[in-house]
């Protein structure tokens, strides 16, 4: 079976659940799952990383890039 007819069938199963469902706390901690979900990511980071992304499309837009290569070689540690 593929992998989105897997998904498919999982979204079916939990929609005929969620359709039987009578508990409002279990409901209530749905919403609250999906509401963290769908959060601006840039609201859950530091300023210092914000201030550093800031700063890479600053220096992007300004042409100061270095290639590929060189990024590689520095951070390869971690790669």
């Amino acid at each position: 079976m593929n992998t989105d007819l897997q998904i498919q069938n999982k979204k079916l199963e939990l929609i005929q659940w969620l359709s039987t469902l009578e508990d409002s706390s279990i409901i209530e901690k749905l919403l609250k799952l999906r509401k963290e979900e769908t959060k601006d990511w840039w609201n859950s980071i530091s300023n210092e990383e914000k201030e550093s992304i800031e700063k890479g499309i600053a220096e992007a837009n300004e042409g100061k890039l270095e290639p590929h290569a060189t990024a590689r070689k520095m951070y390869e540690k971690w790669l």
